[in-house]
């Protein structure tokens, strides 16, 4: 304004011209205000947004491996790190223990009830026997032909077999009770053992 009004006297310099002169530079910045709002906004508060994926892993553990490089892409399926493997080895190793004696239980009842199935499976066919000595006995008694010590011998061994048989039976129900009791709370701690070892 100095240069070309005042001091090289190009235009002159009257109302006309400085009104001119205060509304351009006031229209001027007032557009680039705006503009600048539209392409460069300012705030005071500013927050910088970058894409972060957050990972975390289903379990607990001490990380061993990371094979990812830092600020590298990676694709589904990359594997990002490896954790300290060891304690859930020794889980999975305790919850086999479990299963196997927990197996290990309803199998030895299997097997005494098995074992007490034979008992009186021997003790009655030795019974059936026994009886039938003693019908032998008696024929020979009556007829005179056998003596009376080997009836009552005969006699008193089918009391002890039937004894041995209501023994054999008694514990046959009692590793049936056991084997009732225990196995319907050995067959929920198996099946707990078995999904603990499938996680």
């Amino acid at each position: 304004v100095w240069l070309i009004f005042i001091k090289l006297k190009w235009l002159p310099w009257n109302t006309r011209s400085q009104v001119i002169v205060v509304v351009i530079p006031i229209v001027g910045l007032t557009t680039l205000i705006l503009l600048l709002n539209v392409w460069a906004p300012s705030t005071t508060d500013v927050r910088v947004i970058k894409y972060v994926v957050q990972v975390i892993p289903q379990v607990r553990g001490r990380i061993v491996e990371v094979p990812v490089e830092p600020n590298r892409s990676v694709k589904k399926g990359t594997l990002l790190f490896r954790i300290d493997p060891t304690p859930f080895e020794l889980q999975v190793q305790t919850l086999e223990a479990q299963l196997a004696a927990a197996e290990g239980t309803v199998g030895q009842l299997n097997e005494q009830l098995r074992a007490a199935k034979g008992r009186t499976t021997s003790v009655q066919a030795n019974l059936a026997l026994a009886r039938e000595r003693v019908t032998q006995n008696r024929e020979l008694a009556r007829t005179g032909a056998g003596d009376r010590f080997s009836l009552q011998d005969a006699e008193t061994k089918v009391k002890d077999l039937e004894a041995q048989l209501r023994s054999s039976l008694a514990e046959e129900a009692q590793v049936r009770a056991r084997l009732g009791a225990t196995s319907g709370d050995d067959q929920a701690e198996i099946a707990e053992i078995k999904a603990h070892l499938a996680q």
